[in-house]
């Protein structure tokens, strides 16, 4: 793809805040000296937000303030004026009902930041799973020059000599203690080896995945998505990311310039290849809704179907996300799908060069951790999309994740009409379950739970796992998360809340998957189905008072098409409001 940039100098957006002698520029100019900025700096050089997750409730990005100051200092370097933004910032591990509730949210307020304040444009300092999405979502829909740079992953966790994988191990060791192969006190001493240094998630779970399809995008500079959050090349990172947003500005390349299609189907085959996780489905259907793209669940089963999944990290594999960064990271990942024909070498970056340009000579330092086609986890990894009278619109599965016996399989329906009621009865024996059963969840979507919670991957009933069973088919509307694993089937579409087929199953009837046909179907007639929808009643929403959990109630869409708000899709631009001083 050629790109040319605009011609060099012109008048950026700030100038229209502190261009000029008139009152209205004094009132924007004359307030911010009170910083101690020098009047020069006002003089039309491009003004670069930092846009910073920071928040001590959000560990992940919890030592992003120290990469600010790094990317301040690759600003003032490259001629650019920098200013630091505190942002919303999702915390996976704190917010209830669940983080995903908030992207939108976050997506919104970081769009009317950008366009509202003067900047030209912006750095995106992000970590935590939700917090990669949101605003990127937020600079494609105002079209302002951005850049990501993340915070990285935690170093490994170590337990008794064994790797202890963020959010994997945790669900491990927690069906370890209901099958009474763990006590709780070697769980409680595990606790400390998962998070032993700042970062993000170490394993490929979603923060991990959207870093990476950040760089697979080409919208953040080639390497960033694997380098640990406590290495020293993470904070070069920072400052070359601060670098280079400058020229950015002055050739204004902007994120639709980069987001293209093609863009997105080489993040598609990238997702397959890492075993990325399922969350990257409804973030890249909404990223790509932002920007104007038509991308849908098609494109992502079409596309990672005869990917190979070669990187061998948690959930899928054995390694950990350090491992992954001395291998060589996501640019051998990019040339090995160069090399098979699975990437579009021409597709522009931040650099403002094409992807096959940064990744060509690239090097496997271990091919253990990034393994050859031949030796992959999965031959056909990626995401299977799954349709059929249960999941008309679509429901997805992590073939990387699954059992390969299980991908083939009709079974019992054991329902759960909602997550307190399977609390209420997965732990009593006399549930009537075997490891033949089908799970099933329900009312837990984006409008059920509300949010669309990371439940999908519910635990195994103890009298299951005591016999040493390990999986069993789920199905569920909800998200599971990043980190977990199993034969697990997700987002089912339209969801339970919304009048889906999910919503009339009930236990006992028959349920038939067969992944290589991406089929996924209930044993009912069509005029059975027909009547039990006719009998179905809306459940109550999940909350009667208004705020901003009513307005996502009633204003997401499913998680087909990105869980997002109908009114938040294009590109609004970054024309400056009007000044009212």
């Amino acid at each position: 793809m050629t790109f040319k940039p605009a011609q060099w100098p012109r008048k950026l957006r700030s100038q229209e805040w502190y261009g000029g002698t008139s009152r209205d520029n004094i009132y924007h100019r004359g307030w911010l000296k009170n910083q101690g900025y020098p009047h020069d700096l006002f003089d039309g050089r491009p003004v670069i937000g930092i846009l910073n997750t920071w928040s001590e409730l959000t560990p992940c990005n919890g030592h992003l303030r120290e990469l600010a100051e790094k990317v301040k200092a690759g600003v003032w370097e490259a001629g650019g004026f920098p200013v630091e933004v505190p942002v919303f910032s999702a915390s996976e591990n704190t917010f209830r009902p669940t983080a995903m509730m908030y992207r939108n949210l976050a997506a919104m307020a970081v769009e009317e930041q950008m366009r509202a304040q003067p900047i030209d444009g912006a750095v995106l300092l992000v970590g935590c799973d939700k917090t990669t999405p949101s605003l990127m979502m937020g600079a494609a829909s105002t079209d302002i020059p951005s850049i990501v740079v993340t915070g990285g992953p935690m170093l490994n966790g170590w337990f008794r000599g064994e790797r202890v994988g963020s959010g994997t191990a945790l669900w491990q060791m927690s069906e370890d203690i209901k099958a009474g192969k763990m006590s709780q006190e070697d769980f409680l001493e595990a606790e400390q080896a998962m998070s032993r240094s700042s970062g993000t998630c170490n394993t490929m779970g979603t923060a991990s995945t959207m870093a990476s399809m950040a760089e697979a995008l080409g919208m953040a500079l080639s390497g960033n998505a694997a380098i640990p959050g406590v290495d020293a090349r993470r904070r070069v990172m920072a400052q070359l990311t601060g670098r280079r947003i400058v020229q950015m500005v002055k050739d204004d390349l902007k994120p639709s310039d980069i987001m293209t299609k093609a863009a997105f189907e080489n993040a598609i085959r990238t997702n397959g290849a890492i075993g990325g996780s399922t969350n990257a489905v409804v973030h890249l259907l909404a990223l790509a809704g932002r920007v104007g793209v038509d991308l849908t669940l098609e494109d992502w089963d079409r596309l990672g179907r005869d990917v190979p999944t070669i990187v061998n990290l948690m959930p899928s594999g054995k390694y950990l996300m350090e491992e992954f960064f001395y291998a060589g990271g996501l640019p051998v990942v990019l040339k090995r799908l160069g090399e098979a024909g699975l990437l579009h070498r021409d597709a522009l970056t931040v650099s403002g060069g094409v992807i096959w340009d940064e990744v060509k000579d690239a090097v496997n330092w271990n091919e253990d951790v990034i393994r050859p086609a031949d030796k992959a986890l999965t031959a056909s990894g990626g995401i299977a999309v799954l349709r059929g009278n249960l999941a008309p619109q679509g429901a997805v599965l992590k073939p990387s994740a699954a059992t390969p016996a299980l991908m083939r399989h009709r079974g019992r329906a054991v329902v759960f009409e909602d997550i307190d009621d399977y609390k209420a009865r997965i732990n009593d024996d006399a549930l009537d379950i075997d490891e033949t059963c089908v799970m099933v969840l329900k009312n837990c979507g984006p409008k059920g739970y509300p949010g669309m919670s990371e439940v999908g991957n519910m635990g195994l009933p103890p009298k299951v796992l005591k016999k040493g069973i390990t999986d069993m088919i789920r199905i569920s509307d909800a998200r599971m998360s990043g980190t977990a694993y199993g034969t697990v089937v997700l987002h089912t579409a339209p969801e339970a809340a919304a009048g889906g087929p999910l919503a009339i199953v009930r236990t006992g009837d028959m349920i038939e998957l067969d992944v290589e046909a991406r089929r996924l179907h209930l044993d009912l007639s069509d005029e059975e189905i027909a009547a039990r929808l006719d009998e179905w009643q809306p459940p109550e929403p999940p909350v009667a008072t208004g705020g901003y959990t009513r307005l996502y109630h009633d204003a997401v869409e499913g998680a087909d098409t990105g869980a997002d708000f109908g009114f938040l899709k294009g590109c609004r631009g970054r024309e400056v409001p009007r000044d009212s001083h």
